[in-house]
């Protein structure tokens, strides 16, 4: 990379703005944290600074998983509006690119939903790979009540979760739905006790670290750019990818572990 973008990667990353990353290498996982207690309210230069973390865990061959949280009994009542107002037209236009790095991110991501998830926070946990959320999470993208509409990718990547109908409901009503509704509508992966969303995403990241780290970015990567093709062109896509990986190691592995009859112990190659 050019020193000159160095600089400023460097400069994005230097004092993150209400939120915090920890990472565990003996457990192959990333917390990025939301810290801007009580409402966690995302700020424009945050969504520049979040894409940019996203990159990097991506290439950190210390993390397997990602999970995003926050503090506090809520996720993020959305963003500072007032800061939508200073911005320019061309860079609000653009904010979709940041909130959609959890997609592009190669590695599996998990969003851990607690209480009020609205707006940019939604749409933050609507590109993760999958949502766990606690029985008090309630989610909304309420910009209809000032005027606007989503920005940030969450009616679109909603319309694709839920349809046209309960999209419209949503976004036409500023509707607020329960993690126990989302659930049923297919939007999250679980909805559980409050006192058991921390076990409950523990759990899951663990799972998903059994399995071969390029399998799990081959098949996020052939589900990224299948959802929106016909069903010929998708196992087009899909019969491409499996083809590559039938010469991986991970593929070797996993054939030698299954006839041997023992675990898989996968390298990522």
């Amino acid at each position: 990379m050019p020193a000159s973008l160095e600089s400023k990667r460097a400069q994005i990353l230097e004092n993150l703005d209400g939120f915090r990353v920890e990472i565990d290498p003996d457990r192959e996982r990333a917390d990025i944290i939301l810290d801007r207690a009580p409402l966690n309210v995302i700020e424009i230069p945050q969504r520049d600074q979040l894409r940019a973390v996203f990159e990097e865990l991506d290439l950190d061959d210390r993390v397997r998983v990602i999970v995003v949280r926050a503090i506090g009994k809520h996720f993020s009542s959305g963003g500072n509006i007032a800061g939508f107002l200073e911005a320019s037209p061309e860079h609000v236009s653009r904010l979709a690119d940041n909130i959609a790095a959890p997609a592009r991110c190669h590695k599996p991501v998990i969003a851990q939903n607690r209480g009020y998830t609205f707006g940019v926070g939604f749409e933050l946990s609507l590109a993760c790979d999958f949502r766990v959320c606690s029985e008090t999470t309630q989610y909304a993208l309420p910009e209809q009540r000032i005027g606007q509409i989503p920005g940030s990718g969450g009616s679109i990547r909603l319309l694709h979760m839920i349809g046209m109908q309960r999209t419209k409901d949503m976004t036409f009503r500023s509707r607020r739905i329960s993690g126990a509704e989302a659930k049923e509508w297919g939007i999250v992966l679980e909805c559980v006790a409050d006192d058991k969303l921390e076990k409950t995403v523990d759990a899951l990241v663990d799972e998903l670290r059994e399995f071969s780290p390029l399998a799990q970015r081959t098949i996020k990567g052939v589900l990224n750019a299948a959802q929106n093709t016909t069903v010929e062109a998708g196992i087009e896509i899909e019969g491409n990818a499996y083809g590559r990986l039938r010469n991986s190691e991970d593929f070797k592995e996993g054939v030698a572990a299954f006839h041997g009859k023992r675990k898989a112990v996968f390298r990522g190659l």
